[in-house]
């Protein structure tokens, strides 16, 4: 396999993408030589790796195949069972982990163009004050990407792939969507063409030799970013040669929400086909042992980086991340295959961490979101998160084992439904609108599939609080200590001023900016809920905010 080298000598130092070195005794004297990252003299900036798959669940067993990234990872450092993403689709969700922000602060809704995107708009306005940006030029860190970025990256109407984002020091960035052969990859803004030789094309592999050639290549006076953000397990599911015959015997998680009808949901999952066909059965069957084998690939991905960080001296002084964009399901409430939905399946990912001062073999319930890893690399970094307009918090406290902490209870999910204008010609029986529609006439997505939630998860309560844009003003809610597999929709139940005050904490978190968006929650000691609070200064009650434009 091909390394790929970044210039003849290493980094120029007149080069515009390379910044100054600094020293700890000048950091120590300024407070750093830009300014604001803090560092102890004499000690080493930590480097931080971001590892990102796509699609992979946490519900449905997706860690189960990746053994190495467990022991190398979990057990030497920290597993999250309760990690979060804001979105449950891949481009809002990736936006929110570069931003740090929740979808209605980056304004990234789908994963379009005309959704933000990686749009024109996104370039400008985003991905200046991305962490990574903020790493190279406030902290003087060496920035490598390789992978896919966003679902709409290289598209010509955005820069196509000369656009190299704001913050990034070395650039190896997939064209659009995930693919593991025949794909195209930006190499500093250079496009490069791959075809379908497993030894020289597969994409999982190349990441992890383009990784590898960055750990021996970089300047060692300098700390790193890097984030590695690999197309598995994501569609087409193309394993590699070796691992394709592995898992033979493996089927999609057959669990209480497995293949029943959604009773008491909104319409979209009501809607589908229960029981399911024999043949979307089998298919299910088939992508889900697909995503296992194509994890194979990238559980070997994390067991060379460990190493290589071991062989050159740095895995003492890294912090790795493994996380990914979203979840997915194969099967609950009959849906065949997608993510989108508000249900755990779909919002809930593995997060692993470990680094210098976490203890192995931890497991942290904290409440956490993907809008946290931003603010804890600037953190681990020494720049103060709360100069950010970020909306999330620094998970490093959890992770050193600070005691007596005061953290969250609810975080938000928010998602804008996509429908076509057209009736779906896979479901002529169904009006315009509905998207995402497989040959047995089950649609996974809808304009008016549009929703935000309030996970909540508290000493208490394990509850959650959704709902929905469209005539019916749909509401779910389920109590998850009662109900993992939320079945039963308990909104016509519940505590009707529980209800409103649920309601009302909504509304707060779908306006909510920065500082304002870590309140206390509903059942925090701190929590206040005024009446008043549910009008506006004009005297009208407060509307849920559903963005329905970009921007």
């Amino acid at each position: 396999m091909w390394l790929l080298p970044l210039a003849p000598t290493g980094p120029r130092r007149n080069s515009p993408r390379h910044l100054p070195s600094c020293s700890p005794a000048l950091l120590l004297l300024l407070g750093s030589c830009l300014g604001v990252c803090g560092v102890v003299a004499g000690s080493r900036r930590p480097n931080v790796v971001l590892l990102l798959t796509d699609d992979q669940d946490e519900v449905l067993g997706g860690m189960t195949p990746l053994k190495k990234t467990k022991a190398l990872i979990g057990e030497m450092g920290m597993t999250f069972s309760s990690a979060y993403v804001p979105s449950a689709l891949c481009c809002p969700s990736r936006a929110s982990i570069l931003t740090g922000k929740y979808p209605h602060n980056h304004h990234v809704v789908n994963n379009t163009l005309e959704g933000n995107c990686s749009s024109k708009s996104w370039q400008k306005i985003q991905e200046p004050n991305t962490f990574p940006a903020i790493l190279r030029s406030m902290c003087g860190y060496q920035t490598f990407f390789a992978g896919k970025y966003l679902n709409e990256y290289g598209a010509p109407d955005a820069g196509g792939l000369e656009h190299v984002p704001l913050g990034w020091s070395y650039w190896y960035a997939l064209e659009k969507n995930s693919k593991y052969y025949n794909y195209t990859l930006s190499i500093n803004g250079k496009a490069r063409k791959h075809g379908e030789n497993y030894s020289v094309d597969y994409l999982t592999d190349v990441l992890a030799n383009i990784s590898l050639g960055f750990l021996d290549y970089k300047s060692n006076s300098e700390p790193f970013f890097m984030m590695i953000s690999t197309p598995a397990p994501h569609s087409p599911w193309t394993a590699a040669p070796q691992y394709q015959k592995t898992f033979q015997n493996v089927f999609a998680p057959r669990n209480k929400n497995f293949n029943i009808h959604g009773t008491n949901k909104h319409w979209l999952i009501r809607q589908a086909k229960t029981p399911m066909t024999n043949s979307s059965i089998q298919f299910l069957d088939s992508a889900f042992r697909k995503r296992w084998q194509t994890l194979l690939s990238v559980d070997d991905l994390v067991e060379k980086l460990v190493k290589r960080l071991e062989f050159n001296g740095e895995l003492n002084n890294t912090y790795i991340f493994y996380t990914s964009d979203n979840g997915y399901h194969t099967g609950q409430f009959s849906l065949p295959i997608d993510k989108r939905q508000l249900y755990e399946f779909d919002i809930k990912v593995p997060l692993l961490v470990r680094g210098p001062g976490i203890k192995p073999n931890q497991t942290s319930k904290m409440l956490v979101a993907n809008i946290d890893l931003g603010p804890t690399i600037l953190d681990i970094a020494g720049y103060n998160p709360n100069k950010t307009q970020m909306d999330g918090m620094s998970l490093l406290p959890i992770l050193k084992g600070a005691s007596g902490l005061t953290w969250r209870s609810d975080v938000l999910v928010e998602y804008q439904g996509e429908g076509r204008n057209v009736t779906d010609p896979t479901c002529p029986s169904l009006s315009p609108g509905v998207s995402q529609c497989f040959p047995d006439c089950v649609c996974e997505d809808a304009y008016n599939n549009t929703y935000a939630c309030v996970r909540t998860l508290s000493a208490q309560w394990d509850l959650q609080y959704c709902e929905f844009d469209d005539q019916e003003v749909f509401v779910e809610v389920y109590n998850l200590t009662a109900d993992p597999d939320q079945i039963t929709n308990i909104a016509k139940s519940i505590d009707p001023e529980l209800l409103g005050k649920m309601n009302y904490r909504l509304m707060m978190l779908q306006s909510c900016s920065g500082p304002t968006c870590r309140t206390p929650g509903v059942f925090d000691p701190g929590y206040r809920f005024d009446p008043r609070l549910m009008f506006n200064s004009h005297g009208r009650v407060r509307t849920r905010r559903f963005s329905k434009h970009p921007l």
